[in-house]
């Protein structure tokens, strides 16, 4: 038998729908302006295009190097997500399965990471990366995402490591298991949820990031994708067809990624919000 729905059921449901109406419209409009010219997004900025042209799409990836800047953002994005998922998994696995006289001060240590904004230590990584010879580097881009990124990382995976009965690490040592194959084959696995909200956590931000690779990065070649889409920004004038089309593109990557990971991602989120 259904439940009927009290007034506030109906009112959460409407609240829903309105926030996914508020998230979806900006996508539509960009999507829908990706095929118009600039004079066509000004005249009807609303409308359907008048004809269906992937022009905007070609000049983006001739005119706009946009195969080069994607190559760019994948090797930071990939190179940083694989540092924050390895060492966040194994602070989070030492933090959370063993008790040690310090362990607290360690997991506030990293804690702390998440109060402080990479933003305003901008001048100190600049001056740091210049004198290891990582500016103008993917890999001082990538060594400064995982730093940020470790902390909530260790946050996570801490949590979700603590929630797994001891008695499969103590199994599996019984067996002769090592530490390494106790943390890779057994423990691991069990925390994929946590690791797919890890990912999706991680990568969107360094993916969309844009103040870090315009301070870190001058050489052209080595410039990142939100970086690059500002070719289509002129002194006078915006080609703003091919920048939106340059903004659907982008976008692909991080929505193929949620898809890939969508199942461990909802598991990871409600986690513990049901029994048995």
């Amino acid at each position: 038998m259904r439940r009927r729905l009290s007034g506030l059921d109906w009112l959460l449901r409407g609240a829903l729908i309105l926030n996914a109406i508020g998230v979806l419209s900006p996508l539509l409009v960009m999507l829908v302006s990706a095929f118009k010219s600039t004079r066509e997004i000004f005249a009807s900025p609303f409308a359907p295009p008048s004809m269906l042209s992937f022009q905007n799409f070609i000049k983006v990836w001739q005119v706009g190097q946009f195969d080069l800047y994607l190559r760019n953002s994948l090797i930071v994005t990939l190179g940083a997500l694989a540092l924050i998922l390895l060492f966040g998994a194994m602070a989070g696995y030492a933090l959370g399965r063993f008790r040690f006289r310090l362990n607290d001060v360690i997991y506030l240590f990293f804690l702390a990471g998440l109060m402080i904004p990479a933003k305003l230590a901008l001048i100190p990584l600049f001056v740091q990366l210049k004198a290891l010879g990582l500016l103008n580097s993917l890999w001082g881009l990538i060594l400064v995402y995982a730093a940020g990124g470790i902390p909530a990382a260790v946050f996570i995976m801490a949590g979700f490591f603590r929630t797994l009965p001891s008695d499969l690490d103590n199994a599996a040592r019984m067996d002769g298991a090592g530490e390494w194959q106790v943390f890779w084959r057994v423990m691991l696995p069990l925390v994929r949820p946590a690791l797919a909200i890890v990912g999706i956590y991680s990568a969107i931000p360094i993916w969309n990031d844009f103040l870090l690779p315009l301070v870190f990065i001058q050489k052209p070649e080595l410039k990142t994708l939100m970086q690059g889409l500002t070719v289509f920004f002129g002194q006078y004038q915006t080609d703003w067809g091919a920048l939106f089309a340059g903004l659907t593109l982008a976008s692909l990557p991080l929505a193929l990624l949620y898809l890939l990971l969508s199942e461990e991602f909802i598991k990871g989120l409600t986690a513990g919000a049901t029994k048995g």
